[in-house]
């Protein structure tokens, strides 16, 4: 390929630790690893230190990114198509934060192809999505549901199931015994409230209303009531505050859980740093009432640590692959539709919480063969179905395939291209300017 393909990306910050980051960052990264392609990317999402754009240190000119807040405007990417001239433009996350961006269909799809990675819908089916579905030229889907959602609300656009990957190279099962930056990371996260012998969960999820932040604490309160406080901890990978989600350092003084019961890692860690954290928890929850996909408990997995989830979304794929079980799956309660002037009605899977409970103490009460037993069977179902070659690979053929069928400015193929015709001294001339 003599000249690289070049992608502006928009999504959360792609070095920022969030899962839509995060899984910006493994595409972009599999693809720049082939030698043909070159990015520019809009990061937003996220607090920023700078404004200023940045090289990425092993990239170098091949990956730069714009940091903004929310997810850009309609300015900046006037401008960054006029300077950088891209060959596709690719975006991510839920489809009603780029109502600005579907409004510039008709300035962007002339000159190169758009393409949405649908990381989160819910049933019942948003046929109110239908234009914004419409309006790419290839829409890839994270999870079976939202797959279903685009072939059903949309079924003459392109799509392509594309679910995420986790790197099983960093999230594995680790020895802990005598490593010095687990002891230390001990150290520092439990200090005087230090117990081995306390059984771990582990909540790894922004402190937002619809990842139940706060009611994981309450459940987790009368889980305690029944098996003993000096017997499990909770520890909440989060923010303490957030102005999306709750107060849950409150929350904990309300319920009496001061002594240790519940801690907290509030500090963006490394991948690595992560993964010693699910190798420490016996079990990771997340009981969201409705997710895309659910990267945390993926990773989890991955480590060997079961889980508990409700299943909604991508999560249901996680806890079962219809045979063997890899934690406790939870059967929503009851469905509750939520939604605003511009989203009519969206599903959220709401749990009793009863069941999460106990979820909690069918986990507690497992011997620890059994939990490790569920969570290598785990960790080989991941590596089978959310291994980073597969992923790689798919985005890879899918992008190439997509600017060889559809080009992008001089070569763009499928679109209206405008002539303007002057006419002087009688003499037609026409000049493409498309």
């Amino acid at each position: 390929m003599s000249k690289k393909i070049k992608v502006l990306t928009l999504s959360d910050h792609p070095l920022s630790p969030s899962g839509v980051g995060t899984q910006t960052k493994y595409m972009i990264e599999g693809l720049l690893k082939t030698g043909n392609y070159e990015f520019v990317s809009i990061g937003g999402a996220v607090k920023h230190e700078s404004y200023q754009p940045t090289k990425t240190e092993e990239w170098g000119d091949d990956w730069v990114i714009y940091p903004v807040d929310g997810y850009g405007n309609q300015d900046l990417v006037r401008s960054l198509l006029r300077t950088e001239r891209p060959d596709m433009l690719w975006f991510m996350t839920d489809p009603r934060f780029w109502g600005w961006l579907w409004e510039m269909e008709n300035e962007i799809r002339p000159l190169l192809p758009m393409v949405y990675y649908h990381v989160w819908d819910n049933y019942p089916y948003p046929t109110y999505n239908r234009k914004f579905y419409e309006s790419n030229d290839l829409v890839a889907t994270i999870s079976k549901v939202t797959d279903d959602i685009v072939k059903t609300v949309a079924p003459k656009v392109k799509s392509q199931y594309i679910p995420h990957a986790v790197n099983s190279d960093i999230f594995r099962p680790l020895e802990l015994e005598g490593d010095t930056e687990f002891q230390e990371m001990q150290k520092e996260m439990f200090g005087e409230f230090y117990d081995p012998d306390r059984f771990i969960f582990f909540w790894n999820n922004r402190n937002a209303r619809r990842k139940q932040s706060g009611s994981v604490i309450f459940w987790f309160a009368q889980f305690l009531d029944k098996v003993g406080k000096d017997k499990a901890r909770l520890i909440m990978h989060t923010e303490i505050n957030d102005p999306h989600g709750q107060d849950l350092k409150a929350i904990i003084k309300e319920l009496g859980l001061t002594n240790g019961e519940v801690l907290f890692s509030q500090t963006k860690v490394s991948p690595e740093k992560l993964a010693l954290m699910y190798n420490m928890a016996d079990c990771t929850v997340n009981v969201a009432d409705a997710e895309g996909f659910g990267l945390a408990t993926l990773e989890s997995l991955s480590c060997g640590t079961p889980i508990i989830v409700n299943k909604t979304g991508g999560l249901q794929e996680q806890v079962t692959d219809g045979e063997t079980v890899f934690g406790v799956g939870l059967e929503p309660a009851s469905k509750a539709i939520i939604g605003s002037q511009t989203i009519p009605w969206i599903y959220e899977d709401r749990l009793n919480g009863d069941d999460v409970v106990d979820a909690m103490e069918t986990m507690y009460s497992m011997s620890e063969e059994e939990r490790t037993r569920l969570g290598l069977a785990g960790r080989q179902y991941v590596m089978d179905n959310y291994n980073f070659e597969n992923f790689n690979k798919t985005w890879v053929d899918t992008l190439t395939q997509l600017h060889e069928e559809e080009g992008s400015w001089e070569t763009r193929k499928q679109t209206q291209r405008w002539v303007v015709e002057e006419i002087t001294s009688g003499e037609e001339q026409n000049e493409s300017i498309g």
